[in-house]
This record gives structure tokens, sequence and C-alpha cells, in this order.
């Protein structure tokens, strides 16, 4: 009887057994499917190879590598790691939506690594269903938006890895609702404005990587992020305040923003810090040698700011520093005997100072005291050079009187010869030529300067005619060159905002020359210069030659310009400022007109000017938008050994006046492309890196469908640009980007591209009451030269 009343428990037990075995394994069949179809949207990586076997036990490691890993607990994924090698997206019919919606199948899953995979799109909401994510790595791939506020809802996640990608916008203020969050790494990306107070609530923070970005303004204050040990911040614009810390930093970068006030002598108590880079920034103040001997110091980086201070030959430091780089400061001195001595694998720097020493170029003395007093930093005198003080003024008395004299008799003779002079000079003592720059050339001069109708047609561009000036109205429009007026300063010269007298503003450009020439040197150029007129170039409205009294010789050359006050075109487009933003249609013209001024320097000039290096920043706008280029190729003094190079309003570039068989003109149609990307992304594109990421992104979006394409545009123009203008806009966009020269197109094959997309948005705009689909009207003959995309 016993027996039989235990029978039915053990059937019971197996019953169990069998059910729990059989959910099991239909559980691991489930993943493993879920697996197969994530290789399948990934494109079949290499690194999934092993993956062709519906039988693999994925929970024993089977198909494990370096480069893929599949991780279990009691039967379920808990981690997936896939690191790929892609450098571009993945194909248009990848869809980054479908991709997380398969991986929240996984719903036990905590670590997520999917690395240089090609993944493209914004990151969707439904992330917030993987719930149970600590750790997500996402890096170099080509994921682009904002941050989904429905990843504030992943209580557990510890780790975040954006590194590599394209997000961009503000970091949100709901940060700090990821309580648990240790790690936060967003470097290289197009993340900007200023970071959130929300950044220092995050207490568990210990790596808080921002590097090359867009952020500015002033860092929050993270002094009570007690766990914090790493900060890099470099490659932004942060400042100007240093940034307030806890002292438990092992890692601080500040390199290359926008900081401009002293170090605060807390530093001196970060024992654990190991490297500090603060270089290529605008410090000030002095240095404090106490950081070469921290405790735990390495790497040491001051070089390119303006830390005053005296070092001497005892000073200490740590024998564990590998690099030490005090360059570009002004520092005095002697070098610290410690950072000199005979280490093997320590780097040290010190040059462009003021230090005792004949090793590394050094600056004089009087340099380092000169620029101090510049920014504002008084030298420390100690009262031990009182002594010092008497003596030199008592031996001055002495020389002076000695000196007298001399002086009397050089005086003498100085007026004397000054009376002589202006016997024989009826000029000023420093004369002035006003011939007119266009009178008595040569017929070869005049055949080289061969103009095309086009020429002819903006010749005047409402602008007086060009004329020479005298130094007296170029003194007068600037207040005698008075620092107020000064607007910018290169290798070239300085810049000058000017007022005539007729009250019109002016640009004008002061080039100071290294050797002496004759004004009949420079007539070829400011023929030149007198007839580059056209509506979308800043036109040069006159010069003026200082000339030395000695020999008639050129020493300076003023050019005088037009001035655009309303901003550069990035200004317009960039930064996220909704007050202050262009239209799609206004975008239109502008690039239009700037592809109008390209053609002119190409062709409305014989010889024409190439490798323009034309970017937004070097396009003004005028009062209403019409884009003008501001700096472009135009060699000024090109004598014999090109000394030197004059320019346009903003800065003179490489001299290449001769079309080649180097495809000088498609390098500016290349330039034409970047500034095409900024107008339709609505962000700044500096590095060229980025601009082929961009690239490859508008590149997948052409192919795709509407919604993909309208998802990576500047918002601001979101919602009134036509598919169809926008799609041509891309279109010649990325055949301005492709890297063989030879293969980009013309720019009147820009030009047509242009006013096609122009042409189609106008038309939609007048007939949208009428097409409520959005439908756009017949095209015109234009659609045929439109370049299409391969």
């Amino acid at each position: 009887m016993a027996n039989r009343t235990h029978h039915p428990s053990v059937f019971l037990v197996v019953i169990t057994i069998l059910l729990s075995i059989y959910q099991s394994e239909q559980r691991q069949s489930q993943q493993s499917l879920i697996l197969l179809r994530i290789q399948q949207i990934l494109n079949f990586p290499v690194e999934s190879s092993n993956w062709n076997n519906n039988h693999l036990d994925f929970c024993k490691g089977d198909s494990n590598s370096s480069s893929l890993t599949v991780v279990c607990y009691e039967g379920n994924i808990t981690q997936l790691h896939i690191i790929g090698d892609r450098t571009s997206p993945l194909a248009k019919n990848f869809s980054m939506d479908s991709f997380v919606k398969t991986l929240t199948r996984l719903p036990s899953l905590k670590v997520l690594t999917l690395a240089s995979l090609g993944l493209w799109g914004s990151l969707p909401d439904k992330i917030a269903r993987l719930q149970s994510l600590e750790i997500v790595n996402v890096s170099s791939n080509f994921l682009y938006g904002a941050l989904p506020r429905e990843v504030s809802s992943l209580s557990n996640l510890q780790t975040l890895i954006l590194d590599n990608n394209l997000f961009s916008g503000r970091l949100p203020n709901w940060l700090d609702s990821l309580s648990t969050l240790r790690v936060l790494s967003l470097k290289n990306n197009v993340f900007n404005g200023s970071l959130p107070n929300s950044l220092g609530s995050l207490e568990n923070l210990r790596i808080l990587s921002l590097s090359h970005n867009h952020f500015f303004g002033l860092v929050p204050d993270l002094s009570q992020l007690t766990n914090l040990q790493v900060l890099e911040l470099d490659d932004n614009a942060f400042g100007p305040q240093f940034p307030r810390l806890g002292n438990k930093l092992v890692t601080l970068v500040l390199r290359n923003n926008s900081f401009r006030t002293g170090i605060p002598a807390g530093l001196s108590s970060y024992f654990q810090l190991e490297q500090f880079d603060i270089s290529s920034n605008t410090f000030v103040g002095p240095f404090q040698p106490s950081l070469l001997s921290l405790p735990s110091i390495t790497y040491l980086n001051i070089s390119g700011n303006r830390l005053t201070g005296k070092l001497f030959e005892n000073l200490s430091c740590n024998t564990q520093l590998e690099v030490v780089d005090l360059s570009s400061n002004l520092l005095t001195g002697s070098v610290p005997k410690c950072l000199i001595s005979n280490f093997s694998n320590r780097t040290i720097l010190y040059a462009r100072n003021c230090l005792e020493t004949r090793n590394q170029i050094q600056q004089p003395a009087p340099f380092c005291h000169t620029e101090a007093l510049a920014v504002g930093i008084l030298p420390d005198i100690k009262k031990k050079h009182k002594e010092k003080v008497s003596k030199v003024v008592i031996s001055l008395g002495i020389v002076g009187g000695t000196l007298a004299g001399v002086a009397l008799a050089l005086l003498t003779f100085f007026l004397v010869r000054r009376g002589n002079s202006r016997r024989r000079m009826k000029n000023p003592p420093t004369r002035f030529i006003s011939e007119n720059a266009a009178s008595g050339y040569t017929s070869k001069l005049l055949s080289e300067a061969r103009y095309i109708s086009q020429t002819k047609k903006f010749g005047t561009v409402g602008l007086p005619s060009y004329r020479s000036f005298s130094l007296e109205e170029i003194e007068a429009a600037t207040n005698y060159f008075d620092t107020a007026s000064l607007m910018s300063e290169d290798s070239y010269g300085k810049m000058y905002r000017g007022q005539l007298k007729n009250d019109s503003l002016v640009a004008i450009r002061c080039i100071k020359l290294k050797k002496r020439y004759s004004t009949q040197n420079f007539a070829h150029h400011i023929e030149l210069i007198s007839k580059l007129r056209h509506r979308h170039l800043v036109s040069a409205l006159g010069h003026c030659f200082e000339c030395s009294l000695e020999d008639s010789s050129v020493s300076k050359i003023f050019l005088v310009f037009e001035y655009i006050p309303n901003g550069t075109l990035r200004s317009w487009i960039s930064d996220g400022d909704t007050m202050k933003s262009m239209s799609w249609i206004q975008r239109l013209g502008a690039v239009t007109g700037i592809a109008k001024g390209v053609q002119f320097l190409h062709t409305g000039i014989v010889p024409g000017v190439y490798s323009n290096n034309i970017n937004a920043e070097d396009v003004l706008l005028d009062q209403n938008l019409v884009a003008k280029i501001c700096s472009y190729n135009l060699p000024l003094l090109s004598n014999i050994g090109k000394i030197q190079h004059g320019s346009s309003s903003s800065g003179s570039k490489n001299s290449s006046m001769k079309k080649s068989v180097n495809y000088e003109d498609k390098s500016d149609i290349y330039h034409l492309g970047v500034i095409l990307l900024e107008l339709i992304l609505g962000r700044a594109i500096i590095l060229s890196k980025d601009a082929d990421a961009f690239k490859e992104l508008l590149q997948a979006t052409i192919v795709a469908d509407e919604e993909a394409r309208r998802s990576i545009i500047d918002p601001a123009i979101r919602k009134e640009c036509l598919d169809q203008s926008l799609k041509t806009m891309m279109e010649i966009c990325v055949r301005c980007l492709t890297k063989e020269p030879a293969e980009r197109p013309s720019i009147e094959d820009v030009l047509w591209n242009l006013q096609f997309a122009a042409q189609v948005q106008d038309a939609w705009r007048g007939d949208s009451q009428s097409s409520e689909g959005g439908s756009p009207p017949a095209l015109s003959p234009l659609q045929s030269r439109r370049v299409s995309f391969h």
C-alpha cells in the first residue's frame, strides 16, 4: 500500500523534470532562432560565420571567439558581444528599429556589446524594454540623433558607451535618473550645448568621457562625485572657469578647450592623479611646481597656455614621471635637474618659454615679462629687488649725464638733414601712391586679365568704382588703427573694421611686407583685384600703398573691402539656435550663390582662381541673406621667390592660379560638398573624417525611404522641405564628396542640380494649396541635367 501511495508523487516529479527539460530546450531553441535572426539583420558578419548550424548550443560557448561571445545563466542569454570591423553603414534595408525589437526578445540580457557593425539610424525607444541591461556598448557605428528619454527607465544601467557615432543634440536633464550609472562615455560624437547640472548628482559615476564633441560653457559642479576617477573633456569649448572637482581623480584631461583662469591651488592635494593634461587652453597665473611631485603623477602636460612662474634646479619630481610638457608658456628660471636626469623612458619638453638653457628653443626673458603683463599677470617683486632698483637708478643718472651731450649733437644733425630734405621734396616724409591701378598697363597684362561676358554682367554689383585710397583716409576710417577696430589677425597681417567719410562700413586688410618692392611689382595683382567683382564675392573697393622715403619701395599694402555685417553662414545653420536659423529655401539660395561665386572664380577670369578651400566660415551673409565668399585664393604678392601671398578679405590661401591635371577645380567642388552637408544636417563639419562618415550616412538614406532621410536632417527644416528637393541636394552632395576628384561633378552640374532642387521646392510651395499630398507639379527640362545617384 505504501508503495502505491508513492507512485503518483514519483510520477509527478518525473513529469516535472521532463517538462523542465522540454521548456529549457524550447527556450534554447527559441534563443538560437533569435540569434540567427540577429545574424541575418546584421548581414551575416564574418564574426558570426560559425552560426550556420541550428543545433548549436550557444549557451555552451560552442561559437564563442574573441570577437563574438554569448554568455548564459540558467539557460537564458545574459551577455551578447559582437565586435566587427565595418567602416561603412549597413545596407539600405537595415532597420535599427527592427533590430532592437529582435533584441527585446532576449529579456534576460544584461550586457550588450555591438561595436563596429555598421549600425545606422536613431536609437529607438524600444531599448527601454530591455530592463535587465547593465552594460551597453554600441561604439564605432553610425547611430545618430538624440538620446531617447526612454533610456532613463533602464534603472539597472551601470555602463553606457556610445563612442564614435553621430549622436547629436544636448545631453538631457534626466541623466540623474540613472542612479546606478558608473561609466558614461560619449567620445567622438556631435553632441552640443552646455552640460546639464544633473551630471553632478550621479554619485556612483567613476568615468565621464565627453571628448571630441561640440559642448561649450561652464562645466557643472562635479565636486560631489566622490567616486569619479576619470574625467575627459578634451576637444570641446568648455570654459572659462576651471571645473569644481573631487580630489580622487586619476585622469583629468581638459586639453583644447576655452579655459582661461588660473589653476586652483587644491590640485596639489590630488594624490591619486596620474594623468593631468590642460594643454591648448589659455590658462593664466602661476604654475604650481608641486604638481611635478604628486605621488602618483606619470603624465603632465600644460603646454600652450599663459602660465607664469620661476622654476629652480633643485625642485623635486616624482621618479615615475614618463611625460612632462611645459612648452609654450611664460616660465622663467632653470630647468629642474630632476626632469633632465638620465631616464631613457622619459619625455621632457620645455621649449618656447624663457628658461635659462640652450636646449630647446627659448624666448628672451623680457618676452615672458611683457606677455605676462599683457594678460594682466603682475610679476612677483621681492624685497631684495629694492636694492638692485636703487643701484640701477644711480647708474642711470651717471650715464644719462654723459649721453646728454651726444644726444644734443645728434639732434642738431637730424634737424639740419630734415631741412635739406624738405627743400628737395614737396611730398610728405612717407609717400603714398595714388595712381589709378588700371592705367598704363601693357597689352600682355590686359590679355592675361580677360573676362567673359559674365564678368561684365557682374562687374559693378552695385559697388562704387574701384579706386586708390590715401593713408589719411585709411587712418581716419580705422580711428588710427585703434585696437577697438581690430577684427582679426593672422600671419598675413591685420584686419580692421572701418568707416569712410560717406558713412559706409569697410573691412581693411593691412599687409606688412617682409621685403621691399616697387609699385610695378604689384600692378598686375591690383588689376586683378580691381576686376574681381561679383554678387557672391566680398569685393575689393580699393587699395593704398605705403612707401618708404628712401627708395619709394612699398612697405605696406592696405586693401579695402566691402563690409558684410550679418555673420557667417555657419552661425546661421549650426548650434541649434532656432532664433537664428535659415529656412530650406534660404539655404538653397545661399548654396546656389556660393556655387555661382565659385563658378565665377573658375571661369569668370583667365587664368581662373582654384583651390580656394572655402568653408562655411568663409561665407558671409548680407542683410538680405545673400551669400558672399569672403576668403578665396587670390595671390597678391607672388613675385620672385613667392615671398608672400595676399588675400581676400579674410585671408590668403595657397596660390593656384592655373588649372592643371591635378583637378584643382574639383578641390573646390569637394569643399562645396562639405558646405552642402552642413546645410542639410544643420551642424558644423570640421574634420574630414566627419565629412566622410556623414557622406556614407547620406548615401544610405538616399536609397532608403523618405522617413529615413528626414530623420537625419536639421530639425529646423524637417517639416518644410519637399522630399524630392531634399533628395536632389543629398545626391549632389554625395557626388561632390567622392574621393576621386575626376568623378566629382563640374561646377555647372552642381549649379543645375541646385537650381532644380530650388525649382521643385518653389513649385511645390506655389502649388501647395492644390496639391494636398505634397506631390510636385510637372518639372521643367532642368530635370534632364539632374545628377543621378549610383
